[in-house]
């Protein structure tokens, strides 16, 4: 069974509440998505950790549900570092 790409989003939001989420549906199947999540909350951690927190929030679907997950995630720049 396919995986919604609301119910990605969703998922991540709800483990990493201040991420700003896009969920984009690779091949149109339900099952291959990019995710491209920024939050604060990866300030400080490596890029393996801040993917980690993302998995965590899938909680065990990546595999099953979601088959595939091109994930890229960011921390937000600071306001006045421009």
């Amino acid at each position: 069974m396919a995986m919604d790409a609301g119910e990605i989003e969703r998922l991540i939001k709800e483990s990493i509440p201040e991420a700003v989420v896009r969920i984009e549906d690779l091949a149109g199947d339900g099952d291959h998505y990019a995710a491209y999540v920024t939050s604060p909350a990866f300030e400080g951690k490596s890029r393996v950790q801040q993917h980690q927190m993302v998995y965590a929030a899938l909680q065990g679907r990546m595999g099953g549900e979601l088959h595939a997950l091109a994930l890229q995630t960011l921390v937000p720049e600071k306001a006045g570092n421009a």
